[in-house]
């Protein structure tokens, strides 16, 4: 009997032809003309789940109906899937996609998705255990795995991460392998970020409506402030990655643009369709539906405009105020809130000598200019 050879488990590793394939990220050189300050700020925005207190909220929350309460679970319940895949795959993933010497672009991605999840689903996970019991809680995540629409819309989002993770892997290891070619993964990375814009711009923001309804009526402010911070980080996200696409589109010939652009406005109309039968569906017992769809197709036109293209939703009246929500401009906050949207991290320079050098002549008796 032939003497069985054992197959080796060992992982197949990448082959660096010389010793400089690998190099650090040298931040006295800008990569580009925007990476920089996007990393600028989404440092000085960043914050905790932990700098807002809820317990302001509770007395107006325990008055609210039942419909009322579900409802607002529901929304929170679909960003808190939404902000979870995004974070665990969504902002890896691209970012993986990027040159191996786009150090600055890929910590700017890695940092927004950390926000994703540890910062933003987990500010969601406050808001149920401050608002909701345990067992509400289940209840609640139970009916987010077992809804349809919502668990379409992840796959299609979910799904083109999914395949430049597979393409990742391919160029990065296999690159001569028969199902792979450069175009190949420069579509599917486009494909991807598109995905990614259409989530941080579009079905985020739609789901904001319910929080920003009742911020702008002076009720449930503590989660409002939340809504308020994740608004400024999912603004820049959707910016950020807008322009990675458009650079990606622009690379492409005439025909191939024109092929990409059917395939994102057949993703554009089938996340609609199943966005608006999941608005009615947490939406219709508090009679807003109509008004959350028009929210959606006005975040819809927004997300296309970050990818460099033309709207293609009809101008309509929003609520005012939702719309005055979406105005991430500092605001005034009361003690208990312990941080709001205006908190930037402090900025400082040494002390010089000349600093304490003082001109008595400037200044005035009551010792002012």
């Amino acid at each position: 009997m032939a003497k069985q050879t054992k197959k080796s488990t060992t992982p197949r590793k990448p082959h660096f032809e010389s010793p400089t394939d690998f190099d650090g990220a040298n931040w006295n050189t800008m990569e580009d003309p925007y990476t920089q300050f996007f990393y600028e700020q989404n440092l000085s925005q960043f914050w905790r789940p932990e700098d807002i207190s809820l317990q302001g909220d509770l007395n107006v929350w325990n008055m609210l109906s039942d419909d009322i309460k579900l409802a607002y679970a529901r929304n929170l319940l679909v960003l808190t899937f939404l902000d979870t895949y995004q974070g665990d795959i969504g902002m890896p993933v691209v970012s993986r996609s990027l040159d191996d010497k786009q150090h600055q672009r890929k910590a700017v991605l890695n940092f927004m998705a950390a926000m994703e999840n540890a910062v933003h689903a987990k500010s969601y996970s406050n808001i149920f255990m401050t608002y909701m019991t345990t067992n509400d809680i289940n209840e609640l995540f139970a009916w987010g795995e077992q809804n349809k629409n919502l668990q379409h819309i992840m796959s299609l989002i979910v799904g083109t991460y999914e395949v430049l993770d597979r393409y990742n892997y391919l160029r990065q290891y296999e690159p001569g392998h028969d199902h792979f070619s450069e175009e190949d993964f420069k579509e599917a990375q486009w494909k991807a970020m598109t995905a990614s814009v259409f989530l941080e711009t579009w079905l985020f923001y739609s789901g904001f409506y319910y929080p920003l309804y009742f911020y702008g009526q002076g009720k449930l402010m503590q989660a409002g402030e939340i809504i308020n911070l994740i608004l400024r980080d999912e603004s820049i996200h959707g910016l950020y990655v807008g322009r990675l696409a458009q650079e990606i589109f622009e690379g492409f010939d005439t025909p191939k643009q024109e092929e990409l652009k059917g395939w994102m406005f057949n993703l554009l109309h089938t996340l609609y369709r199943e966005q608006a039968e999941l608005v009615e569906t947490i939406y219709d017992p508090v009679e807003l539906a109509h008004d959350v769809k028009i929210f959606v197709r006005y975040n819809a036109n927004k997300a296309l405009m970050n990818l460099g293209f033309e709207p293609v939703y009809p101008n309509e009246e929003v609520n005012p105020v939702v719309l005055n929500g979406l105005n991430t401009e500092t605001k005034t906050m009361d003690y208990f809130s312990m941080k709001g949207n205006g908190y930037q991290k402090m900025r400082s320079e040494a002390l010089k000598d000349q600093d304490f050098f003082f001109d008595s002549t400037k200044s005035g008796g009551d010792g002012r200019d």
